[in-house]
């Protein structure tokens, strides 16, 4: 199923004829303030108990047209927000002279593929923008758009096997990890407010059985800037998810970025950026 969040943090279904009103149909009371809304990390650990009842919801159900409906971030209020760094080989090729233009030297270390916190609060929906910090602008400091797939994790736990990684994931959306270039640690670089948009919708992993088999392509201003198959991951889903949890125990919701593919470039004001994963959907962003 494709879920979206919309309006007041309402869940719907994402049909060929719209967007399918479903909160009616769980078990629990919709809270529409994401501070407070555990009905969601509920539904991301128990949805396959409701999987049928949705399923049959969203056929008999009364669409209205997703150009009506205000699209939020189709995630809640997630414990964490994981991003891998490093997960391509030729953006690990790539950042040498990213690292060398933006810091004037190599970092060796911020070579080797690892994971890192983001700031939850970062988290922003299709129909916001994306919004540079004046103060970063005014330092004359680069940012970067990275578009990756995000994963949106289900049951969670700790010690995951990596043969039972997938049985663990709610589903999958599209992301970016905005990025300050510079001497700070990655989280104070990446967790300004907006600088993890998310949407338009996740696909529960039902459906999307296979995260190793997707394209990811970003346009900014129509230009194309990056183009990866999934296939190509230096660390796949399943073992990104693995090697998580042997160091935090993941919970119902969290995220995880799975890593920036090549051809990471600057963003300003005006810039317009479309970022597309087969299988999942489209996101336009705007940049102010």
């Amino acid at each position: 199923m494709r879920l979206a969040l919309y309006d007041d943090n309402q869940l719907g279904a994402v049909t060929e004829a719209g967007i399918v009103p479903l909160s009616h149909q769980l078990p629990w009371p919709h809270d529409p303030d994401p501070l407070t809304a555990g009905w969601w990390r509920l539904l991301c650990q128990e949805y396959p108990k409701l999987r049928a009842e949705l399923a049959a919801a969203s056929a008999a159900g009364a669409p209205q047209q997703v150009a009506t409906a205000r699209l939020r971030a189709p995630v809640l209020n997630p414990s964490k927000v994981l991003a891998c760094a490093s997960n391509y080989a030729e953006h690990v090729h790539e950042m040498h002279e990213v690292q060398e233009r933006t810091l004037g030297e190599v970092t060796s270390w911020m070579m080797n593929f690892d994971v890192f916190l983001k700031a939850p609060s970062s988290i922003s929906g299709p129909a916001e923008p994306i919004r540079l910090p004046p103060e970063v602008v005014a330092a004359g400091q680069e940012i970067h758009h990275e578009s990756e797939l995000v994963i949106v994790l289900g049951k969670g736990g700790k010690d995951i096997p990596t043969e039972d990684a997938l049985s663990h994931v709610f589903g999958y959306t599209i992301g970016l990890d905005i990025t300050v270039r510079g001497a700070a640690d990655r989280s104070r670089r990446k967790s300004y407010d907006t600088f993890s948009p998310t949407g338009p919708w996740l696909v529960t992993a039902d459906e999307l059985t296979d995260p190793g088999d997707l394209d990811i392509q970003l346009t900014a201003n129509g230009e194309q800037r990056q183009r990866v198959h999934t296939s190509t991951l230096i660390t796949a889903v399943p073992e990104i998810i693995s090697y998580a949890s042997r160091m935090m125990t993941l919970l119902p919701g969290d995220l995880i970025f799975t890593g920036a593919p090549p051809g990471v470039g600057p963003i300003n004001s005006g810039d317009r950026l479309h970022t597309t994963i087969s299988r999942i959907g489209e996101l336009r962003l705007d940049v102010v």
